[in-house]
């Protein structure tokens, strides 16, 4: 059975990952950072609406075998009110509208940690994640060393510190290659917004989520 088992996950990550919506649905789990402070999100299927008022936590859902060899992923996203412009590479100032990020593991780990906790995924050594961000003081397309994950992370900046609404197709496997080298499974991803250290208002959405 076990061989069994081993087979048909190597025939399912051999295979091109078609494209397919990652629902905004009760299969994702808020992680606080603060017990006085957390954002308000409101899961609706094809779209999540953000709130954050002075606060910041993490949204995050678990992706099945059959999204581990995702090499893209496209969505869309708004903001009505956000922050100002932050520097992105400080620890404690670094306010933005919206990131989405994409967790990766190899594919050992990977089999090992699922049904992990997302604090437990982002502190594993094993990990890497590409933080697609909304906000900051940077020029479209500057990659960033994360100030949290250290090594394990890039910030990658998309949109600068501005309101209006956006289409985003991003390639994560060069993404990928470029920031860590190699490549590894798609396992999680997560949403946030961050408003705490500027003490102000995000008023936001994501919706069309896919990854393929």
């Amino acid at each position: 059975m076990r061989r069994l088992i081993a087979a048909a996950t190597a025939i399912c990550l051999a295979l091109p990952a078609a494209a397919a919506p990652v629902s905004f649905d009760g299969s994702w789990k808020t992680q606080k950072f603060s017990l006085f402070s957390s954002n308000k999100y409101g899961f609706n299927g094809n779209s999540v609406s953000v709130s954050s008022d002075g606060s910041v936590s993490l949204a995050y859902r678990q992706l099945d075998t059959s999204f581990w060899g995702a090499s893209s992923a496209q969505w869309s996203w708004r903001v009505d009110e956000g922050v100002p412009a932050t520097d992105l590479r400080q620890k404690g100032g670094d306010d933005r509208n919206l990131a989405l990020y994409f967790v990766f593991l190899p594919e050992a780990e990977a089999q090992r940690l699922q049904g992990a906790s997302v604090r437990r995924l982002l502190t594993n050594d094993n990990a890497r994640v590409l933080v697609y961000v909304w906000g900051g003081a940077h020029n479209r397309g500057a990659v960033l060393s994360s100030p949290y994950l250290g090594n394990r992370g890039k910030t990658i900046v998309l949109r600068g510190s501005w309101t209006g609404s956006a289409n985003e197709n991003v390639n994560l496997a060069r993404d990928y290659a470029n920031s860590f080298g190699g490549d590894a499974a798609l396992v999680g991803v997560a949403l946030s917004g961050d408003s705490d250290d500027t003490d102000s208002r995000i008023r936001a959405s994501v919706s069309g989520l896919r990854v393929n």
